[in-house]
């Protein structure tokens, strides 16, 4: 870990700051607002949404500018989407809330690359720890974010709104940081623009594999963890125990991260990501046995492990399908893949959780969960007639 990682960590903890606290209290916004219930997680699917539109832009303005600059012009972006959602909860306006929130995704999909950068700050022996720690740095994102949202919560007149005014400090300390990162330099021209077509790095099994795994767990933590505030607010449980049951999760996400990297150099990324599906079955099982607090605790802890397992495995796996010419366009169409499911599992668990309730919320997340197993064993077996080859 080198002074540029250790800054890049903060930078990804600031990064979730923000994430969780849009979690924690954008579907409650939401619901307070929204002219039918089911659309309460309509600005959380904008936030994702907006990420996925953002995609192609960002790999042409990381590609042209490189990391700082392109990093830098997401944050500004999230400075000023964050002001402007706080100007909607003012005028109780909801379209304005679930724009801002959508012109906030491109800074989400800025942020989503910290992780490829860590890659590049390390020496290539130790990318897989690189990723992990960096990624470990949403810990800052599991205290802070919901400590935030529960401590700004009535700080104005109306609720949430001085949380959306902290979210705008968090954005330009960030910035502040991220000025001091020294990047690799970009490629020359000539060569970023070369390489392999995205058509033929994508048909790869390596790259379906990361691209499905790393997308559907990712849905799936999303599905369960948007849903989960309305979810808690419906069992008449207070916004403190929501506060509560978030940190827990983003600290099963994020706190691995000091250890997953060695994990996956010593037993190897499959095992790793099938090692943190199994996580996420456990999570709908104890989701399922009841809506008492202890229950929503345990089950969002494991939901945070699984993913991050299936995630870092992911990334990991990720980087052996494409050349550092066909980065930027490569890690593109990843992002692409994980906003496009994540936007479907927004809208799906504002509207499941509101009209068919959690239990049978969780039961549909265990089809994504089947189709990530099905990939993984997939790919083993591909892996295994290789070797025998």
């Amino acid at each position: 870990m080198n002074r540029n990682l250790w800054l890049l960590t903060i930078c990804q903890g600031l990064f979730l700051t923000n994430n969780v606290t849009f979690i924690a209290i954008n579907g409650l916004v939401g619901l307070s607002l929204a002219p039918l219930g089911w659309m309460a997680t309509l600005p959380v699917m904008a936030y994702v949404v907006g990420g996925a539109l953002s995609t192609g832009l960002v790999a042409h303005t990381q590609r042209r500018f490189g990391r700082k600059t392109s990093f830098q012009l997401g944050l500004l972006v999230g400075l000023a989407s964050a002001l402007l959602c706080c100007y909607a909860a003012y005028s109780r306006n909801f379209w304005l809330l679930v724009a801002a929130t959508l012109v906030a995704g491109y800074y989400n999909a800025n942020a989503q690359l910290y992780r490829f950068a860590a890659a590049e700050l390390a020496l290539p022996a130790f990318r897989e720890k690189a990723i992990s720690l960096v990624m470990a740095g949403g810990l800052i994102g599991a205290v802070a974010g919901p400590n935030l949202a529960a401590g700004t919560r009535s700080l104005t007149d109306v609720p949430f709104a001085g949380a959306y005014l902290a979210l705008a400090g968090v954005a330009l300390l960030a910035i502040v940081l991220l000025a001091f990162i020294e990047f690799p330099p970009p490629p020359p021209k000539h060569a970023s623009g070369g390489g392999r077509p995205l058509g033929v790095i994508m048909r790869q099994p390596v790259f379906i594999v990361a691209a499905s795994a790393g997308a559907l767990g990712y849905g799936v933590m999303n599905l369960l963890m948007a849903a989960t505030p309305i979810a808690m607010q419906v069992c008449g449980l207070p916004f403190s125990d929501v506060a509560w049951v978030l940190e827990w999760h983003v600290i099963g996400m994020f706190a691995p991260g000091f250890f997953t990297g060695h994990l996956i150099k010593r037993f190897g990324t499959l095992p790793i990501m099938a090692t943190g599906l199994a996580l996420n079955i456990a999570c709908v099982a104890i989701a399922l046995s009841g809506v008492e607090f202890q229950q929503f605790v345990a089950a969002l802890f494991l939901l945070g492990l699984g993913w991050n397992f299936l995630f870092t495995g992911a990334t990991t796996l990720a980087l052996t399908a494409y050349r550092p010419e066909e980065k930027d366009k490569a890690q593109g169409a990843l992002n692409f893949c994980v906003f496009a499911v994540l936007a479907v599992s927004s809208l799906a668990s504002g509207v499941l959780v509101t009209t068919q309730g959690w239990t049978l919320l969780n039961l549909g997340s265990l089809l994504p969960l089947s189709l990530t197993g099905l990939a993984l064993g997939w790919l083993a077996l591909s892996q295994r007639k290789l070797r025998q080859a």
